[in-house]
């Protein structure tokens, strides 16, 4: 097994770090969706992963320094922590989401996120960021007047949920 990236190249390294077809998904379900116990990870998976390879992949990450495992003693859950490494990938998930949207089918309660992430630029970005600091690292929040970007962000999930659900009925 190889011990460094293919080559000196930024995008290299990075792609290798985050480019296969779930270590995003699972950073994403960490970041977005506040999952941090395997089990969680595994039954709110929208892509429906397989266990074999969230844990592959969750062994991955912790190994390329974007998420810690506390491991919390045999018959207890092990919490899944991001990195200032994992917790700078908000801007890239972002910039993926603001792609996917202009370039991919989507469905309304899945997308709305995206947008939010899109309309409310780096600003938003760095408020999360400053949350997941504190959940993840203990380092407390910069501007704790501030509302919390993952409620701005949950509440929109609520809101296009409830359309689609009211649109249904209709």
């Amino acid at each position: 097994m190889r011990e460094g990236p293919r080559s000196g190249c930024p995008i290299n390294a990075a792609v290798e770090a985050l480019g296969d077809r779930w270590s995003l998904i699972v950073l994403r379900d960490i970041v977005f969706g506040g999952r941090r116990h395997f089990r969680e990870l595994l039954a709110n998976s929208e892509e429906g992963i397989a266990s074999n390879i969230l844990s592959s992949r969750l062994k991955a990450l912790v190994a390329g320094g974007l998420l810690t495992q506390e491991d919390a003693g045999r018959g207890h859950r092990a919490t899944y922590s991001l990195t200032e490494a994992g917790i700078d990938t908000v801007p890239v998930m972002a910039v993926l989401g603001s792609w996917g949207l202009r370039h991919r089918e989507t469905t309304p309660e899945l997308r709305v996120r995206a947008q939010l992430m899109e309309d409310g630029g780096p600003a938003l970005w760095a408020d999360l960021m400053d949350e997941l600091r504190e959940i993840h690292l203990g380092v407390p929040r910069p501007h704790p007047e501030r509302e919390r970007a993952s409620d701005r962000l949950r509440e929109a999930y609520e809101r296009a949920v409830a359309a689609e659900a009211a649109a249904a009925v209709h």
